[in-house]
């Protein structure tokens, strides 16, 4: 699984990742049961996006005691899917769970925990999509590099937001709360849920960012080209971005990046707003 840096936050050089998609399958008895919420990330971006099939998202948020996501980020999120989908029921099912006790976790081991405590896949005319928050950082996190991961998405309605480390991050500065990083993670990590940029999806026009391989070959890192897009890999976040927060907020303006022209173009071909 290749990983991709996704914010740059603060003067410092802090880099954040988010993971790529990772093909992770099932092993369980219950596969063919569950064999909608068993596809690879950005393969249901028409049915997140549309009412063709599904008209209702049932969200699954499971997370360790003491991390559960901000009300400040679910309210942003919930008005964020109502903004680029067509769903209009939105539902969120809440659970919290005992600790793995694991000083890291791998994606592998992410997706055991989805399988031990999943209760909701798609049903009927109902989306299913399944969020965990952890109280352990990524394993691929390299803290001498400044390379911290915040969210990952591994199938087409799975996703882990490690809340450990958007604690750790948001605490370390006075101009981005907790509740930004999180509601910028969620955002971000459901853009490739979405599909974007080129997961399981083709893009109306080409805005791929391209990056070197660890062969020094040239390909796509699922993410925007664009300057300032949600979906960049990278965006800084040093004094001029703070200055350009401060005076977004001056005129009442939110803080967190939005899709630019061609992500929105894209939600648009497969059925969203």
């Amino acid at each position: 699984m290749k990983k991709a840096v996704v914010y740059l936050l603060f003067s410092f050089g802090l880099m954040l990742s988010c993971s790529k998609d990772s093909d992770i399958s099932s092993t369980g008895s219950n596969a063919n049961l569950k064999a909608g919420n068993l596809l690879s990330t950005g393969a249901s971006a028409r049915d997140l996006l549309s009412t063709d099939i599904y008209d209702k998202f049932l969200i699954e948020i499971d997370y360790v005691t003491g991390f559960a996501p901000t009300d400040e980020a679910i309210v942003n999120f919930e008005a964020f899917l109502r903004e680029r989908t067509y769903k209009e029921d939105i539902e969120f099912k809440y659970s919290s769970l005992s600790s793995p006790s694991e000083e890291t976790l791998t994606l592998e081991e992410v997706v055991d925990l989805e399988e031990e405590n999943r209760s909701e896949y798609n049903d009927g005319n109902t989306l299913a999509i399944y969020i965990y928050f952890a109280d352990a950082p990524a394993d691929s996190d390299d803290e001498d590099e400044g390379l911290v991961t915040l969210g990952a998405v591994y199938r087409n309605t799975s996703m882990v937001i490690y809340k450990s480390t958007i604690l750790e991050i948001a605490n370390r500065s006075s101009f981005v709360s907790i509740a930004d990083v999180e509601t910028a993670t969620l955002f971000h990590e459901f853009g490739h849920l979405f599909g974007l940029v080129n997961l399981s999806t083709e893009s109306v026009n080409d805005h791929e960012e391209i990056i070197i391989n660890d062969d020094d070959k040239e390909e796509g890192s699922n993410h925007c080209n664009v300057d300032g897009c949600l979906m960049r890999s990278e965006l800084e976040f040093g004094s001029s971005m703070l200055k350009q927060m401060e005076k977004n907020t001056s005129k009442g303006l939110g803080s967190i990046p939005d899709f630019d022209a061609e992500c929105i173009l894209d939600l648009q071909k497969y059925g969203g707003r």
